[in-house]
């Protein structure tokens, strides 16, 4: 039977053959392959995804003049109609908790490209952010997100597989993305940041964060690694927090 002094020291040697022949340095950086949690710096909520789907869309009349006018002198009237249409694609939104297993993203390369697992994410690379429970990307198109009408973002995709817009630029400050870094993610196709500027959302999802795109950069649009199993150069996972 090991002593208390003796489980310790076996227990430092079973974590360095973990780590096998990673540095500490690389241990410090988000990797290709890892699954991780983001959160908003801004509103401390984590991005988050369900299988609930965007409504269907919302009509927008304008008219000048009164009611009076329009129904005795139509001609002097004009009407304007917009119709705003959601994309009945797979809403993604900011969430409280965080022990929530919705909020797991796997980071993946662009599509037509080979992410070598265990290689640290360049700043100003292009990835994909696979939601792990429903296996659809994160993406951004030119619909009206349903609370602030800004650019919806959604969950797109079926088993990984999406279109060229489920691909977003890491902006970071240094040569590769670190846990602790500030990141803003920009999306590649229509010049967007990923933002939150704290819209809520009643049912049936009471209480969660709309999550959009501005075409500004601001503190709304930092997002931090937090919670996440981070995989190292030698393809094993390094348990970062609790799943």
């Amino acid at each position: 039977m090991l002593t208390a002094p003796a489980w310790s020291s076996a227990l430092a040697f079973a974590f360095c053959a973990l780590l096998g022949s990673a540095s500490a340095t690389e241990l410090n950086y988000v990797t290709c392959g890892s699954v991780v949690k983001l959160l908003n710096n801004r509103y401390n909520v984590r991005l988050h995804s369900h299988d609930v789907k965007y409504g269907s869309g919302r009509f927008i009349i304008k008219l000048s003049g009164s009611l009076i006018k329009l129904l005795l002198s139509p001609k002097f009237t004009i009407i304007t109609l917009h119709f705003s249409k959601g994309s009945g694609q797979q809403s993604v939104t900011g969430v409280d908790a965080s022990d929530d297993s919705n909020s797991y993203w796997t980071v993946r390369a662009k599509p037509g490209q080979v992410c070598q697992r265990g290689m640290p994410i360049k700043c100003g690379q292009s990835i994909r952010l696979t939601h792990v429970n429903t296996g659809r990307n994160l993406h951004s198109h030119h619909f009206v997100s349903p609370l602030s009408g800004n650019q919806e973002v959604s969950a797109f995709g079926e088993s990984g597989e999406g279109d060229d817009l489920d691909v977003w630029i890491v902006q970071c400050s240094g040569t590769s993305w670190e846990r602790d870094d500030e990141v803003r993610f920009k999306h590649a196709g229509t010049q967007v940041f990923l933002t939150i500027t704290g819209e809520q959302y009643g049912h049936p999802i009471r209480g969660q964060l709309e999550v959009h795109g501005t075409f500004s950069p601001s503190a709304n649009n930092y997002w931090t690694v937090m919670e996440g199993v981070f995989i190292k150069p030698s393809a094993e996972p390094l348990k970062h927090d609790e799943l």
